[in-house]
């Protein structure tokens, strides 16, 4: 009988065996982790369960029966230590496991300081795992100095939890803004003049030297010779993708996993979706980092062992919450030439991105009609008149009718 494995036991890997069983696969399903703990929700991390408003048991992505109830096998705390394609077998540990169909959905895991800059200092953080923000929980202490390295969303919803928590914030920013690498001047304008009415100090292009002290960070030395004390520090400068297994495996690799549009690897018997997986996107390849497109790839992948035969369709969507703020994105932006500014209407504005005519993106801060209507143009391939979007009279639900 076909049995499916699933490697990586966050989002993606969860959405998968759930959408298999309930397609009716009959087969066993193995659902491998190497976190001790069930699937979970990752977003809240940073955010709720930092702020020690939700405890771990709500972060879990299903109850503790689902799986045994529909007979999904949990092998949690067991890191995979080789896949043999030829034998199509996963080993863990003493153990080996014979698989039909596999599916790397590995996701990614954050960089880190290097250790020449004083990465490896205790008292130094990332924001990615259960364990990391169980680590840092202790030191976010009302007073407490605290330098982020990165002004990137996930430095700044850090920054965020700190100053709610009576913290002393500082973001180091190496590019000439924050969010340069995501976002428009316009957003990155919005979201530092939010950060610094809540009183976080950000210093665009500011590299980082390197932190002080022995054993433990005590504060961190910039590129032009300033220092900064610091309790601790949280590193906010990206992740990258999980394909250490698939690369030792001889799997091919571009960006990611990388896969074609059913969401199969260069093996036939392989599968990948989520943080890790690479697919085809309008002429190129594109690799998303969301829990939208991790449940959404999952979830086709698991058609897909079905026999659907379905091509992996991308409706980028993102968000992120800061104080009172929610952003939230539809759609791409790269390669816009053009921002159509709508708004402010009290605390609600949005930035619309286009490329020539072609609406691409819209970052939407406490507007979620924007946020709505944007995203259904998007995703129909209609482009509104930039005029139309500007002018505070438009209703944007007409701007579906078009």
């Amino acid at each position: 009988m076909s049995h499916v494995i699933v490697i990586g036991a966050g989002q993606a890997g969860a959405a998968l065996v759930a959408k298999l069983r309930a397609l009716g696969h009959e087969g066993p399903i193995t659902l491998i982790g190497a976190e001790a703990h069930p699937p979970y929700q990752r977003p809240p991390l940073s955010k709720a369960y930092l702020l020690g408003e939700m405890e771990a048991e709500r972060l879990w992505l299903r109850s503790a029966d689902f799986y045994a109830d529909n007979n999904i096998t949990l092998r949690l705390g067991q890191p995979v230590a080789a896949i043999d394609r030829a034998a199509k077998t996963v080993t863990l540990g003493d153990k080996v496991l014979s698989y039909s169909d596999l599916v790397l959905t590995t996701g990614s895991s954050p960089r880190t300081l290097p250790g020449a800059i004083g990465g490896d200092l205790d008292g130094v953080y990332t924001v990615r795992s259960l364990a990391d923000v169980d680590a840092m929980r202790a030191e976010f202490i009302p007073g407490a100095r605290v330098v982020i390295v990165g002004g990137g969303y996930i430095g700044l919803e850090a920054a965020a939890v700190a100053r709610k928590m009576g913290l002393e914030v500082t973001v180091l920013e190496m590019a000439p803004r924050i969010l340069q690498r995501v976002a428009a001047p316009e957003t990155s304008d919005f979201f530092r003049a939010l950060h610094s009415d809540h009183g976080v100090t950000i210093l665009e292009e500011t590299g980082l030297d390197r932190l002080l002290g022995a054993g433990r960070v005590t504060g961190a030395r910039l590129k032009d010779g300033r220092e900064l004390p610091a309790d601790f520090v949280i590193a906010g400068v990206g992740i990258v993708p999980g394909v250490a297994l698939a690369e030792a495996a001889g799997l091919e690799i571009e960006n990611g996993i990388k896969t074609d549009a059913h969401g199969r690897t260069s093996d036939p018997h392989i599968w990948s979706a989520g943080d890790c997986a690479s697919f085809p996107y309008r002429g190129g390849r594109l690799r998303l980092e969301s829990v939208g497109n991790a449940i959404d790839q999952a979830e086709l992948v698991a058609e897909n062992i079905m026999g659907a035969g379905k091509d992996y369709e991308a409706k980028p969507w993102f968000w992120s919450d800061q104080y009172e703020c929610k952003l939230q994105i539809a759609g791409l932006n790269t390669g816009y030439d053009n921002i159509i500014t709508r708004g402010p209407e009290g605390p609600a504005v949005s930035f619309w991105y286009f490329k020539g005519d072609t609406l691409l993106a819209v970052d939407a801060m406490n507007d979620p009609r924007g946020y709505m209507v944007g995203k259904r143009l998007i995703e129909s391939g209609k482009s509104p008149s930039k005029a139309a979007v500007a002018d505070p009279a438009t209703v944007l639900k007409d701007l579906l009718k078009a």
